[in-house]
């Protein structure tokens, strides 16, 4: 299996690190310094389970430069570039080829397939606490490492898709394959939406957010007016999503924060559209009220 991750940030810098680690066939996108570090000096890990560590080599390049035929691609960028990665993964695909879109926005396979007709694209979520720390060194400030994938339609489902989780679990990574992938998508949603907005709405880190008071309480807040959402919408829950994300918060490193929060510090593009503004706009479209949501969106900046 060769696989390609587009995207070496937090997200498919800590994916291509573990599955190199393990001897898998990957292949990292990057770009600028950060690329140049991976090259010259491999990816250097700082992590609370194991400590810090270099993985050396690791296969990266641009997109100009990579021309291999993946068997899986992990889709790893923000919301804002996603089409951008459209005319590269088109170039480089065969007809068997399988993307997995690992995105914090809600609903991006079903967009990227519509731009991608001619191959197979899933929908997927991740749970990590992960962050580019400096230019070759990836940060992971918590424990947790898993990621969700799957088919919208039965009909699509291919075999393949067991060999990822296998490859994926021989990696240190728990690799799920969801029967229901809309509603485990927007299960992850509840979580990571909520904390990007608490964390940019009052400026904290999770600590703030992982004893009693105000900032708990909207993340709580926030929390249920998805899973109102999620109602109409015809989604239904397996779990407790109070519950569930209010555990992933309580176990991430107290400094932790959300890569939307940390972009919006440093004055680059963020996905505060598609996290927080959207929640607004699908709750007008299916009649939900959602004022949490609306207070902190108009707040920053939202306007219909």
């Amino acid at each position: 299996m060769k696989y390609l991750v587009i995207g070496a940030g937090g997200t498919g810098g800590i994916i291509g690190a573990f599955m190199t680690e393990s001897g898998k066939d990957v292949t990292i996108i990057a770009r600028g310094k950060h690329l140049e570090e991976i090259q010259k000096n491999g990816m250097k890990m700082e992590t609370t389970s194991k400590g810090d560590y270099t993985v050396y080599p690791m296969k990266a390049c641009d997109m100009d430069h990579y021309h291999e035929q993946p068997d899986v691609i992990f889709v790893c960028v923000k919301g804002y570039s996603l089409e951008d990665t459209v005319p590269f993964i088109k170039r480089v695909a065969h007809h068997d080829t399988v993307v997995i879109p690992i995105l914090n926005i809600y609903g991006t396979g079903s967009k990227l397939q519509v731009l991608l007709p001619d191959i197979l694209v899933t929908d997927g979520c991740i749970y990590v606490a992960a962050e580019i720390k400096e230019p070759g060194v990836i940060w992971q400030n918590g424990d947790i490492f898993r990621i969700v994938y799957g088919v919208r339609k039965t009909e699509e489902y291919r075999p393949v898709l067991e060999q990822v989780s296998k490859d994926l679990k021989d990696s240190g990574i728990e690799g799920i394959i969801s029967d229901n992938i809309k509603r485990d998508t927007l299960q992850k949603f509840t979580y990571v939406s909520p904390f990007s907005a608490c964390g940019v709405y009052y400026d904290i880190n999770a600590e703030a957010a992982q004893h009693k008071g105000k900032v708990r309480d909207t993340f709580v807040s926030l929390m249920w007016e998805i899973d109102a959402l999620a109602q109409a919408m015809g989604i239904y829950f397996s779990v407790d999503i109070v519950e569930t994300n209010l555990e992933i918060l309580d176990n991430l490193s107290p400094s932790a924060s959300s890569s939307m929060q940390r972009d919006l510090k440093q004055g680059r593009n963020s996905e505060i559209d598609g996290l927080i503004f959207e929640v607004v706009r699908l709750g007008r479209q299916y009649d939900v009220p959602v004022p949490t949501y609306e207070f902190i969106a108009q707040k920053l900046g939202f306007k219909a």
